[in-house]
């Protein structure tokens, strides 16, 4: 699945109505039956890190050991029933998609009234930042098994992109509360998320692939989903040849390093969301793309030029191991390195 959109493909995903493939987790981790845990005690405010801990049961799928900084994605297989349960609030803006089955939720703030919506699979649940904690209790509406993917969307992230995109102050600029509504480009993005950690590539391309991400969702939030209205400019020029080739020859010298989105937008001056746009126009790819591709193509060198083991040959263009080194490599070239290095 592709993360990366045109213009006209953000608004064409924007405005159709949601649909869903039921082919969404293949994973051998997922049970048949989630077996409900409940905490003793659940504090009222937690970490993203710890927030695992507070609900039903433990996530099929999870971007923890990813090195993900600017979202933490989770998956999970909800139990059918649930009594009632308190979730804490957190630092970071939280989303919940519901990707299979459909269930009666009755919610509430902790001394507040019951507010009952019917949730089917394609809706979503915003909590803005350091909001409050809630009070959930459902019963599963179908016989398909109730799915959730959960995105926490760095506080701090957010707060760049609304200094770096609108110029306003992020201490001026909620994300609203909503319960129940659909996104086709916010399921876009979070299901090629889960299918990154699904699939995962090795962590100094996956980071930059979920820290782009991330970027998209934060400027999706700050247009559609936030208590003042904001225009946001777009740059419509590409990159130069010039820019191109100074980038290139950074990107080309950094291979063995771990390069973020923002080391390459500081290269250029852009603001990092800027830069994805236009490296995207100007280029065809995303910068996760490309610099994948610039680390298959200095790998096929090193394997056809120099005896460099296999292992040396992976972490001298980026990747952290021999195996990731492996995977990518045959996915690119249709070989492994052993027997492209054979066949020079």
């Amino acid at each position: 699945m592709e993360l990366f959109l045109s213009p006209q493909s953000i608004w064409e995903l924007s405005h159709m109505p949601m649909m869903l493939t039921h082919a969404i987790w293949k994973s051998p981790m997922v049970r048949e039956n989630a077996n409900v845990r409940k905490p003793h005690v659940v504090p009222h405010y937690t970490s993203t890190l710890d927030f695992e801990n507070y609900v039903p049961t433990s996530p099929v799928l999870s971007s923890r050991e990813a090195g993900w900084e600017s979202v933490m994605v989770r998956a999970y297989y909800e139990p059918a029933e649930i009594e009632e349960m308190l979730f804490p609030a957190g630092p970071d803006i939280f989303l919940v998609f519901v990707t299979s089955g459909a269930v009666q939720v009755d919610e509430r703030k902790v001394d507040g009234p019951w507010i009952t919506y019917r949730i089917h699979e394609g809706d979503w649940f915003l909590s803005p930042a350091g909001g409050e904690p809630y009070v959930l209790r459902w019963q599963s509406l179908s016989a398909d098994p109730l799915k959730t993917l959960h995105l926490h969307l760095n506080i701090d992230l957010f707060s760049r992109m609304v200094e770096q995109v609108v110029d306003r102050d992020p201490a001026h600029l909620i994300v609203q509360e909503r319960t129940g509504f659909q996104d086709p480009l916010l399921a876009h993005i979070g299901l090629t998320l889960q299918q990154g950690l699904q699939r995962p590539a090795p962590r100094p391309v996956g980071k930059l692939y979920a820290e782009t991400a991330a970027q998209m969702v934060a400027v999706h939030l700050l247009r559609h989903y936030t208590t003042a209205a904001v225009s946001i400019p777009e740059y419509t020029h590409g990159l130069s040849h010039q820019q191109m080739g100074r980038l290139t020859e950074f990107i080309l010298a950094h291979l063995n390093q771990n390069l973020s989105l923002d080391m390459l937008a500081q290269q250029l001056g852009f603001s990092s969301y800027h830069f994805a746009r236009l490296f995207r126009q100007t280029t065809g790819e995303s910068p996760h793309q490309f610099v994948l591709r610039k680390r298959i193509e200095a790998a096929q060198r090193l394997l056809k030029e120099t005896n460099l083991s296999l292992t040396q040959v992976a972490l001298e263009v980026g990747f952290p191991n021999q195996s990731h080194f492996t995977q990518a490599f045959k996915h690119r070239v249709g070989y492994t390195p052993r027997i492209y290095r054979q066949d020079r």
